[in-house]
């Protein structure tokens, strides 16, 4: 990254934001709208992504349940629709802290071959749990109600047979087969692998891990997906 990179993210940024501002897609404390959720990431990515591009993500999105499958069983977003709600708020995120971050990355001299897009931001944030669509079924247990009635509440439950190469893995899998052609643009992929930190890492994996927090897109996703979940329950 440099200045001039910079200066254009703060423009993309600010473009992101009125998308933000005009959809109004989240409420308090983890609530949202799930119709605002869609159409603000429709929008977003209509601002960033050429039209084939476009229609490419949103062709996986309805064909696999991105709107309708919850973010976790238990934890963050485990309600229909919370992955969707839980990536959007990503995305808010990675726009929040990309600029000061990057200014800050630019003080430690490193910044070499390191360059994004807002682009490049977008797809990573949106992308990061895709591994998580369609992944959950919806279940019934029996329990009682404030009434004291027993009821049949549902819950949701990791679809039997499911086979997963680790959760940022899959993941950047997942977004391979939609963007093929980012196969080359390891930053990006380095950033959906690498989301989780040390909390999704192999033995092996864990040995070099340190290189991966050269990238700057690795940490900034990781700070987003942390904040969207802790501190807006997303």
């Amino acid at each position: 990254m440099d200045k001039d990179e910079i200066e254009t993210l703060k423009a993309d940024a600010g473009d992101v934001f009125q998308i933000f501002d005009s959809c109004s897609p989240f409420g308090n404390n983890g609530s949202f709208n799930g119709e605002l959720v869609k159409s603000c990431i429709h929008k977003i990515a209509s601002r960033l992504l050429d039209e084939k591009d476009c229609n490419s993500l949103f062709d996986w999105m309805e064909n696999n349940e991105f709107f309708s499958s919850p973010a976790s069983s238990r934890f963050h977003g485990n309600v229909k629709g919370g992955l969707a709600a839980h990536s959007l708020m990503v995305v808010r995120q990675c726009f929040s802290f990309a600029v000061p971050l990057f200014e800050n990355f630019l003080l430690a001299h490193k910044e070499g071959n390191w360059h994004f897009s807002a682009t490049d931001i977008f797809l990573a944030a949106i992308a990061h749990d895709f591994c998580k669509a369609g992944f959950y079924s919806t279940e019934y247990r029996k329990t009682k109600n404030f009434e004291g009635n027993w009821v049949y509440e549902p819950y949701f439950k990791v679809k039997s047979g499911n086979r997963n190469l680790g959760h940022g893995n899959e993941s950047v899998l997942v977004f391979l087969s939609v963007f093929p052609r980012y196969i080359n643009n390891r930053p990006v992929l380095e950033a959906i692998s690498r989301h989780m930190g040390f909390s999704d890492l192999s033995e092996n994996e864990s040995f070099n891990y340190s290189v991966f927090l050269e990238n700057p897109l690795v940490i900034l996703l990781q700070l987003a997906d942390q904040t969207a979940s802790q501190w807006f329950n997303l």
